[in-house]
């Protein structure tokens, strides 16, 4: 018999640590010679990226500890590995350098120089080249302002020694992709101050029988459009995922001297693609006879080009990152769904077999999981605003009749992100103990097309803040959730909304940043306290610099402090390069003596995105202690949180 509680006091199984130890994600998956490879970052081995391959159901690491597959390279990083005969080619955390692992002996050996400047020279996008060389965009610190940067396309000789430069198109690329015949090269690039998603250009150019790379052309995107992906298809043609209608789908592009004929695939309009944050995402993959495997906004589907019809396939998984591959009759990625973490999974595409790859992560039973619920609601301009409402769920515990229960309005990391109905065992550390959950896709993300995506264009801390305003009360005025207990989250850019809102808007009691945007103008281009890639980011989010009519600063948290309407929780890791430390500083100390309940936790060693087990645990006691001093509930498990004002 479950036994009467108040909202937020509920005991659950579900800890810290467990949250943190189902951290451990796979990500960067693809096929070499039938055997499934992937990167996976372990939390308990703070945050360290180990490479590991299936074969034939065995699985074994072939990057042991110490070493770190991961890059610096726009700070996001990019696809880290590359096998190559009987070597694995990687990026190394520490010192960014690329390295090869012989497999047959497990000797380590650089390959590329010790830069002059730590870190100061970083690569990503490992693709294969011509005969011993890997081909890579290479990041290069020029300066001291995070800005100073300069990017190059290269070959990496598998010998070792200085890279060989190929081309350096734009401001922003990804790494050529070499054609079937050996003749071509294909790349993306893009300039400031448009983002990927925005605008990109898809640039072919010969390559000579010396191996340089001859003058580029733009063969497809531009002009507003956003290309995401592209593949070889024939020693002629090209496969790509380009929106110039609006939505990412599959395009052909056949080359034809200096001309291209760029056609469409399908004619569905749905979402194949998606924001290029990393460079080597993967959203499709060809599976031959004119058919493609895609990712979608609900799944995983199969494209015929011949009928232009799109069919869902393993429909329970609902949620799949950009790293898909082919493997025999199916395909490879990884994938979670509402009743499972994510994990490596393989699907068999002649039936929908699903076969998990990696070891299913341990979670609680079932009954302690919260099944989300997918609501759509109606914005102030009549669009609707997509939310995964997750209640609270625990076999033990009911609440009081006369109380309703605290609700967590979560903002992603976006503003290009989105949500999914997925097991998250992060909401479940909440909604277990009575708190419950709303996950809201505000204008802005991705998913929905560019229209939708561009609502938040020049609109960045209005339509988001109204949006989640407008989830949160309508969870009110159905009597879902209590009024007087309401409080907004998100970290990066959701961390901004999340700081804007309690600043702007009265629908909330609290409101935890982690690793937030507070002070938009010096983010922004020239401020110097943003990296590269995102440093202009702001004008198609706030608008045209100079600020003449002062909306960055209007729009921005630590200047509307006179307007908070409750407390606030910052946290915060000290070697953030994309959301710097010096904001939350800034914002605390102007809350100095202010009267309102505020804290800032800081991580050592932790960039953006918290990676360490030590500090996940942390970060989510911290913030349970927090809504049980600002709400009101005993939480007797976790230690309390410093409140000053």
């Amino acid at each position: 018999m479950p036994s009467l509680a108040p909202y937020g006091s509920w005991t659950s199984p579900i800890g810290a640590h467990d949250v943190a130890a189902a951290g451990v994600t796979p990500q960067w998956v693809d096929v070499v010679d039938d055997a499934v490879w992937w990167a996976e970052s372990r939390p308990a081995e703070n945050g360290r990226v180990a490479l590991m391959r299936w074969v034939d159901g065995v699985v074994d690491e072939v990057l042991p500890a110490p070493w770190n597959a991961r890059n610096r390279v726009h700070e996001y990083g990019g696809r880290p590995w590359l096998a190559v005969g009987d070597l694995v080619v990687f990026t190394h955390w520490d010192d960014q350098r690329v390295y090869a692992r012989d497999l047959r002996d497990g000797t380590v050996t650089a390959l590329t120089p010790e830069p002059e400047r730590p870190q100061g020279v970083r690569f990503a996008d490992l693709r294969p080249g011509l005969p011993g060389e890997v081909w890579a965009v290479r990041e290069r610190v020029l300066g001291t302002d995070r800005t100073d940067v300069a990017r190059d396309l290269v070959a990496v000789p598998l010998a070792g020694g200085e890279p060989r430069v190929l081309a350096a198109s734009h401001h922003f690329l990804t790494a050529p992709l070499l054609s079937p015949d050996g003749r071509q090269a294909a790349w993306l690039g893009w300039e400031h101050p448009a983002m990927p998603w925005d605008e990109t250009s898809l640039c072919v150019a010969d390559v000579a029988a010396d191996g340089t790379v001859g003058p580029h052309r733009v063969v497809a995107g531009g002009d507003g459009t956003s290309v995401c992906q592209v593949e070889w298809d024939s020693p002629d043609a090209l496969l790509v995922l380009a929106d110039p209608g609006g939505w990412w789908v599959p395009h052909r592009v056949v080359l034809d001297d200096d001309r291209a004929a760029v056609t469409p695939l399908t004619a569905v309009e749905e979402e194949l693609g998606g924001p290029l944050w990393k460079l080597g995402s993967r959203w499709t993959t060809a599976l031959g006879g004119g058919r493609h495997a895609v990712l979608t906004s609900q799944g995983l589907g199969v494209l015929d080009e011949a009928t232009g019809s799109l069919t869902a396939v393993a429909e329970e998984l609902t949620a799949w990152t950009p790293t898909l591959a082919r493997h025999g009759d199916g395909v490879v990625g990884v994938a979670a769904g509402p009743r499972r973490g994510v994990g490596v999974v393989r699907v068999d595409l002649r039936d929908g077999t699903i076969s998990d790859l990696t070891d299913p992560q341990p979670t609680p039973p079932a009954e302690y999981l919260p099944v989300p619920r997918v609501r759509t609601f109606q914005a102030e301009d009549g669009s609707r605003i997509p939310a995964y409402v997750y209640p609270p769920t625990n076999p033990d515990h009911v609440g009081p009749d006369d109380e309703k229960p605290p609700y967590l309005v979560h903002v992603h990391g976006g503003p290009t992100g989105r949500n999914h109905a997925v097991l998250d065992l992060d909401f479940a550390y909440f909604t277990s103990r009575g708190i419950g959950v709303v996950a809201v896709d505000y204008g802005g993300s991705t998913g929905y097309g560019r229209r939708y995506r561009e609502r938040l264009r020049g609109q960045w801390g209005v339509v988001d803040v109204a949006d989640c305003a407008t989830v949160a009360q309508a969870l009110v005025d159905e009597g879902v959730a209590d009024p007087r207990r309401l409080a907004i989250r998100g970290g990066s850019a959701g961390g901004f909304t999340a700081a804007a809102s309690i600043t702007s808007v009265r629908t909330y009691r609290a409101a935890t940043a982690k690793y937030p945007i507070l002070d938009l103008l010096p983010w922004s281009s020239g401020g110097g306290e943003t990296h590269d890639f995102e440093s202009r980011y702001a004008e198609g989010l706030v608008g045209p610099l100079p600020d003449v009519d002062g909306r960055y600063t209007d729009r921005s948290p630590v200047h509307n402090l006179d307007s908070l309407a409750g407390p606030v929780l910052l946290l915060q890791g000290l070697e953030d390069e994309i959301c710097p430390p010096e904001q939350a500083e800034r914002f605390v100390a102007a809350l100095k003596g202010s009267g309102v309940p505020h804290a800032l936790v800081t991580f050592e060693g932790e960039q953006h995105g918290f990676r360490k087990a030590d500090t996940i645990v942390a970060a989510l006691n911290a913030e349970l202690a927090f809504y049980g001093e600002v709400f009101g509930f005993s939480v007797p498990e976790v230690p309390p949180v410093e409140l000053r004002s």
